[in-house]
């Protein structure tokens, strides 16, 4: 990448096209922001944070950039071969160790609010991971912060100007071999680490929710309130046994989006207590009658094996 000037024998100065077109494409306001010391990190205005060395990536309502760190010495070969079809928008290289951050551009924003879709946000995981994958990037990285394309301190350059389509890197993943089984959500880092904390808190919570639910005697505005706060405190609690916490807004969006979803549409809170204690106990009945069928079906087969086991014994 050319640059427009000097400014020291250490540090260059950024081209205005790289400038106008990275800014065009980060979204956010009042950013966590922080040079080499993170004891200093704090939110600052968009044009103070653009003067800091690492900026926050995303706005805590959306994510529209999705970040790789790649620890390697040739970590921009390693984010451009063989990413056809899914090359980055932009790279900030590290001049003096060969490592970097590359950037890939959403065209449409996935939310993360209370009113977000959780399919959007596993999907936007398990790009994400691809994308990890497809650059041996750094499995622990959360990406919080990020290198900034601007600062003077990386070597930084735009490689695609055209944003992606999130079923577009989809494909292209799938296409290279690097997106991640169904069977990768399962494990305890994907659940663990960037938006994996979104989609397990969400889902352990919401599960919880469910069971309390059933214990409440009635809908009216007191066990609303009532079931408000327990997933609050479920959230918050579960958001603890993470090793790196969501942020406490995040958290609260979740549990709010919980509880919304509970009261204005789930059947179990429309049809009321009785109805939803009768339904349980119904749908608890048909599994256990299942269940003892099942087991009478396997005990039928072992003693018929058993039996046909002695008779080939005894001739």
């Amino acid at each position: 990448m050319r640059y427009a000037v000097a400014m020291s024998d250490e540090y260059s100065q950024p081209t205005l096209e790289l400038s106008r077109t990275f800014e065009g494409w980060w979204l956010p306001r009042r950013p966590l922001c922080c040079d080499d010391d993170y004891a200093a990190l704090r939110r600052r205005s968009r044009a103070d944070a653009l003067r800091c060395k690492h900026i926050e990536a995303n706005p805590s309502a959306l994510v529209n950039t999705i970040v790789v760190d790649i620890d390697d010495a040739n970590a921009k070969a390693m984010a451009l071969w063989g990413h056809r079809g899914m090359l980055p928008n932009w790279i900030a290289e590290n001049p003096a160790n060969g490592h970097a951050h590359a950037g890939w551009v959403l065209t449409y924003p996935v939310p993360r609010t209370d009113m977000a879709r959780l399919r959007p946000l596993k999907l936007l995981h398990a790009a994400t991971e691809g994308l990890r994958r497809s650059c041996d990037g750094d499995m622990g990285y959360a990406g919080l912060l990020m290198k900034n394309p601007e600062h003077p301190a990386w070597a930084s350059e735009i490689v695609e100007h055209d944003t992606y389509d999130l079923d577009d890197l989809r494909a292209a993943l799938e296409d290279a071999g690097d997106m991640p089984p169904a069977s990768w959500r399962r494990t305890k880092r994907a659940q663990t680490v960037g938006l994996g904390r979104n989609c397990a808190l969400f889902d352990k919570a919401r599960t919880l929710a469910y069971r309390y639910v059933r214990r409440l005697p009635d809908r009216s505005e007191a066990s609303s309130e009532e079931l408000r706060l327990y997933v609050r405190c479920t959230c918050h609690e579960l958001n603890t046994e993470f090793p790196a916490p969501l942020p406490a807004r995040e958290v609260e969006d979740i549990a709010k989006s919980i509880h919304k979803w509970i009261i204005t549409r789930s059947c179990m809170w429309r049809d009321g207590a009785i109805a939803n204690a009768a339904t349980f106990i119904t749908i608890q009945s048909a599994r256990g009658k299942k269940s003892g069928e099942a087991r009478l079906t396997k005990r039928t087969e072992m003693l018929a094996r058993y039996e046909q086991e002695v008779l080939e014994k005894c001739r």
